[in-house]
């Protein structure tokens, strides 16, 4: 007798209750430091600060930076009164400095136009500086409890197998979106929020999701397929760009280093750098790149090695040239004991330690005329 069990149905998928979420967040949720403890109102300013920190960063990384911010500046208004340079200190190492920049133009907003206070609703969010559809909903379900759907990198990817959506992102957002706004209950939408983005983060992961564990294993159609691990689908990236740029690692007599400030708007803007030729496509000859240095006619020498440093739309390589000037223009002067007392993103700290590595290290001062 022949089998029909190939013949059968696949068994109907169950609804994916809101409630069975829930219920496993309340015994599996992630002890994270912004979050308020089970039963307490969230802090709009706590869930607003990780929520900017967290955008393309790690949960691992934001940690210990979510400390150090909050022991500096409990609330919006002490941070509010900071200067942009305190804020951009503290913010080193997390990258994209934008957001810090963002970051202090929304607090002094939030004290000068809002009384201190954060609007509890979407739009009013979606108002202040660095907050986008996502961040406003993410604040507006966390703090204030609105029943809006936040959508993070975890949430689309749990949506995306739940429902099987195949299309490829970033085109399926808004459909994501929509999927996840059905399921907003209107009770608990804070927790039905970052229930769904522990799901992703701890269950539902790129790669080996440990569906057994799901609390919505019966209704994932993308399990049922045995496709969870292959969804969401994503559009190839094109390969970043390579630019290229020359540094000019100028030390005066005491060993000091001359540093600028990047222009307050543009990629790195407002960070303290060490000078350098614009970022290009075609390499720079030594003699091209002199034409925009510090005192050109110095005996300057070019450094073994590169630094090689990626954002996320490009890579970049700049080559050092190093020279030791006996009449020093005006700037920023910086001994390298003190190099701590600004605010650095990683790139420059590359070149720092390329530099000092390379042998940079400053001469006798003399003749300001080429060798």
């Amino acid at each position: 007798m022949s089998s029909t069990r190939s013949a059968l149905p696949p068994p109907a998928l169950q609804q994916p209750d809101p409630a069975a979420l829930i219920a496993w967040y309340d015994r599996h949720r992630r002890n994270l430091p912004w979050r308020a403890p089970p039963g307490r109102r969230p802090d709009p300013y706590r869930v607003w600060l990780s929520e900017i920190m967290l955008q393309q960063t790690t949960v691992a990384t934001v940690g210990p930076y979510f400390d150090r911010f909050v022991a500096r500046f409990p609330g919006v208004s002490a941070l509010a009164a900071a200067s942009l340079d305190e804020v951009l200190n503290l913010w080193q190492g997390l990258g994209y400095y934008a957001r810090a920049r963002n970051l202090h133009a929304c607090a002094r907003t939030v004290v000068d136009r809002h009384g201190g206070r954060f609007p509890g609703d979407v739009a009013g969010l979606q108002a202040l500086p660095g907050i986008g559809d996502y961040t406003a909903a993410a604040i507006a379900a966390i703090a204030f409890g609105r029943p809006v759907a936040a959508v993070d990198g975890n949430a689309e990817r749990v949506m995306a197998r739940l429902y099987a959506v195949a299309e490829p992102l970033p085109a399926a957002k808004q459909r994501l979106r929509a999927l996840a706004a059905a399921l907003v209950p209107a009770e608990r939408a804070g927790d039905f929020a970052q229930a769904l983005m522990d799901l992703g983060a701890t269950i539902c992961t790129p790669r080996r999701p440990r569906c057994v564990l799901c609390p919505w294993r019966e209704a994932c159609a993308a399990r049922a397929a045995g496709s969870a691990e292959s969804l969401p689908v994503s559009a190839a990236k094109p390969e970043r760009p390579l630019r290229h740029g020359t540094v000019f690692w100028l030390t005066r007599g005491d060993g000091a280093v001359l540093l600028r400030r990047r222009p307050e708007t543009g990629l790195l803007g407002g960070m303290i750098e060490v000078p350098s030729t614009p970022w290009r496509a075609a390499p720079w000859s030594e003699a091209e790149a002199l034409t925009t240095a510090p005192q050109p006619d110095l005996a300057w020498r070019r450094l073994p090695g590169i630094v090689q440093h990626g954002f996320t739309h490009f890579r970049l390589d700049l080559a050092i040239l190093a020279a030791t000037t006996a009449t020093p223009p005006d700037g920023i002067w910086a001994r390298l004991d003190r190099l701590g007392d600004y605010a650095l993103p990683t790139l420059t700290k590359k070149v720092v330690a390329h530099a000092r590595s390379a042998g940079a290290q400053p001469a006798e001062p003399g003749d300001d005329s080429r060798a």
